[in-house]
């Protein structure tokens, strides 16, 4: 199923398996020139979102041990003892941890997560080149164009401050292919199975992504059945062989999605300060700060981070996507394409419109669709995200196009060319992406690395540190990370139900506060210990053993150390002692 402009086949010659080449290490030399600072010095993070880039180090560890010690996959018990995280309503991309394991293993954690990020970006790349060339478009060029919008537009270079999962595409140019295919005759049944397991394969690297890519595919393929009645007679074997992806595809993911959504941890939907995370609608035609026209000072009114700059395409650009629908309006798929796009653009604009940086008060859209099942669960901005691969296919139907006219006219093919590549060189030069910025982490204490730890969590007791981990502070994670896990954590980061009276089980970033983690974050969001009552105490003795805590470390180096390490030593009555880098109280008389 090809569009208009695509009935060449493409060329099967060693000239074209080079170009086929050349277009891979292209990808690859593009995903090494935008992570180009952590691979110069290991010892960087990203400087935008360190964040989360200890909690996917922790998720990397957690797929080895999964492989290596038969760890139960969906959730786990070495965060938030001692209650476990839901890793099916987390970020637990099981899809890409296990195959890394024997990286993890060998280099550790951070280095899997390096590849992760990296390979990520490459292969998705790759992914759609050979979608575009060998289905969509035929032509080589044309194909290399898309596919390096789809993997390195703005949005992408954005979810590359620690989103690996969500710049990792790869598998959404498989799921268009494979429903392409269910049209062929006398192969429903191989043909679904397929789908099916390219579907479970998203399915655990990014949900999100699955849902856009699902509603947006079944919109542009109803478009191709009204705009080609020819292509009615392959109903039959396509509504088969969904049937088919659709039993299969159910039947894998029952259990992990029943886990995801009733299963211990399961939340109801985010909170709503994180589903007003909408896309502004200046951001459409303005510069990301990650491109060469970009800089954070014109960015960071339009967004609520550095991580979800999802729109952020220019005027030149958002221009000629407008003229090339147009110029194409023929086309069933231009249409459809052109369909989803404008409805995933309104989606993003969330319950309230925002216009440079200010409310309109004018409600969006979703507004209407926020509080439905499933949907609560959608960050609204991240529906921009989806007209990426959107526009990097209409970027390889227009240049296809163009390529045919000037086949057509070869004595305007000079003039045709010029004028195409002063077009694309104004669109998309601003908006090439730079390398990420990155800040040196701090080095793990020989605490932690010396396995120091170990006879404070015997018998299934916890590690606490200060102060407790969460979406401020997650070096914690990372620590865990670096023992494979074996040191559990107290309380973390990771989405986790609000249990509390009245918390509808609405997500948290954490798990509910106890007395003493709230004192603790008080301590450093002030700097200064507040007068401790006895009531304190005891409810500092009741939350360590709640905990089951071996041992309370402190590092050192933080900003509010020495507030923190006052107040836990005025807390708890125990004097700490320096080893391994870090303060350490042995709260274990207490918390027995």
């Amino acid at each position: 199923m090809t569009t208009p402009e695509s009935a060449a086949d493409p060329a099967k010659t060693g000239h074209g398996r080079r170009i086929d080449v050349l277009a891979v290490l292209s990808f690859v030399l593009l995903a090494l020139w935008v992570t180009a600072r952590l691979w110069m010095d290991p010892r960087n993070g990203i400087r935008d979102n360190r964040t989360d880039q200890a909690q996917f180090e922790w998720m990397m560890a957690h797929g080895a041990r999964v492989v290596t010690d038969f760890a139960y996959p969906f959730t786990s018990d070495r965060m938030n003892v001692p209650d476990v995280v839901n890793l099916m309503a987390n970020t637990s991309v099981l899809s890409v941890s296990l195959p890394l394991t024997p990286i993890t293993l060998w280099a550790g954690p951070r280095w899997s997560f390096l590849i992760f990020l990296t390979l990520g970006l490459a292969a998705t790349g790759v992914s759609w080149y050979f979608l575009l060339s060998r289905v969509v478009v035929r032509s080589r060029g044309p194909a290399w164009l898309g596919a390096a919008f789809c993997a390195f537009a703005p949005a992408m270079i954005s979810h590359a401050n620690s989103h690996p999962n969500i710049v990792s595409q790869f598998v959404v140019p498989l799921i268009i292919w494979r429903t392409l295919r269910l049209a062929e005759p006398g192969r429903w049944l191989r043909n679904g199975v397929l789908l099916a397991l390219v579907i479970v394969w998203q399915a655990f690297l990014n949900l999100e992504i699955l849902l856009m890519t699902a509603i947006g595919l079944g919109v542009v393929v109803l478009a191709l059945v009204l705009g080609r009645p020819a292509l009615r007679s392959a109903a039959r074997p396509f509504a088969a062989g969904l049937a088919v992806a659709a039993v299969v595809a159910g039947a894998l993911l029952a259990y992990p999605l029943w886990v995801q959504f009733f299963g211990p941890g399961a939340y109801s939907g985010l909170s709503t300060l994180i589903r007003g995370y909408s896309t502004d609608l200046a951001a459409y035609v303005a510069w990301s700060r990650e491109s060469v026209a970009g800089d954070a000072r014109g960015s960071e009114p339009l967004v609520k981070n550095a991580t979800e700059e999802n729109a952020f395409f220019g005027w030149p650009l958002v221009i000629l996507v407008a003229a090339l629908v147009w110029w194409m309006r023929r086309n069933a798929a231009v249409l459809g394409l052109a369909a989803v796009g404008l409805v995933f653009a309104l989606f993003s604009l969330g319950r309230e419109i925002r216009y440079d940086g200010r409310d309109t008060g004018i409600p969006g859209p979703w507004a209407a669709l926020e509080n439905l099942p499933v949907l609560h669960s959608v960050v609204p901005t991240r529906w921009s995200l989806a007209l990426t691969p959107i526009i990097g296919v209409l970027l390889a139907l227009g240049a296809e196009r163009v390529r045919r006219l000037a086949a057509r006219h070869p004595d305007a093919r000079g003039q045709i060319r010029f004028a195409t590549v002063t077009v694309l060189a104004m669109a998309l030069l601003p908006i090439l992406p730079t390398p990420l910025p990155a800040k040196r982490l701090e080095p793990t204490p020989a605490f932690v690395t010396s396995g120091a730890w170990r006879p404070y969590v015997a018998d299934g007791r916890s590690i606490v540190t200060l102060p407790l981990p969460d979406t401020t502070y997650a070096v914690p994670l990372r620590w865990s990370a670096e023992t494979r896990l074996d040191m559990p954590l107290a309380r973390g980061y990771f989405l986790y139900p609000d249990t509390r009276p009245g918390g509808d089980r609405i997500a948290l970033f954490t798990a509910p506060p106890r007395p003493t983690s709230t004192f603790f974050e008080t301590v450093r969001r002030t700097d200064a210990v507040p007068p401790i009552t006895p009531q304190d105490r005891v409810a500092a003795v009741d939350d360590l053993r709640y905990w089951r805590a071996g041992a309370v470390i402190l590092d050192p180096r933080l900003p509010q150390a020495d507030a923190l390490r006052r107040a836990m030593t005025e807390l708890s009555g125990i004097t700490p002692t320096r080893t391994g880098g870090v303060w350490l109280w042995d709260v274990r008389p207490l918390a027995d």
